[in-house]
């Protein structure tokens, strides 16, 4: 199975926010073979609570200007873990403390590891 035109779209866009909003660390993890969840994750890492809701923000706003609305955004603001979801695309946004806890690179594993 491979990823939709759709979520190519949420991926590219999303993650050219997160860049231009300095996020560390980018991950684009396709498990549409191994979970019904999503078809893909994308996870990046920010230095502190302002600039996560900032890649937060950035994100939500170019994604909404293509048509894309969220479904869900949980943990903006506590903002050490930030999840947004977008059809079948879910980011995580992380401090580093919190990335490294709970280690999602390492439970999805079996997904496949998409270049950004």
């Amino acid at each position: 199975m491979s990823l939709s035109a759709d979520a190519e779209k949420i991926i590219e866009t999303g993650v050219a926010a997160l860049s231009d909003k300095k996020a560390e660390n980018i991950r684009i993890i396709d498990i549409s073979e191994i979970s019904v969840i999503a078809d893909a994750l994308v996870i990046a890492s920010g230095n502190n609570k302002k600039q996560i809701q900032a890649m937060s923000d950035e994100a939500d706003d170019r994604l909404a200007g293509n048509g894309y609305e969220h479904y869900c955004i949980e943990g903006y603001d506590n903002a050490n873990w930030v999840l947004i979801g977008y059809n079948d695309v879910i980011f995580h946004l992380f401090d580093k403390e919190s990335r490294e806890f709970y280690d999602l690179e390492r439970l999805y594993r079996d997904g496949k590891l998409i270049e950004a």
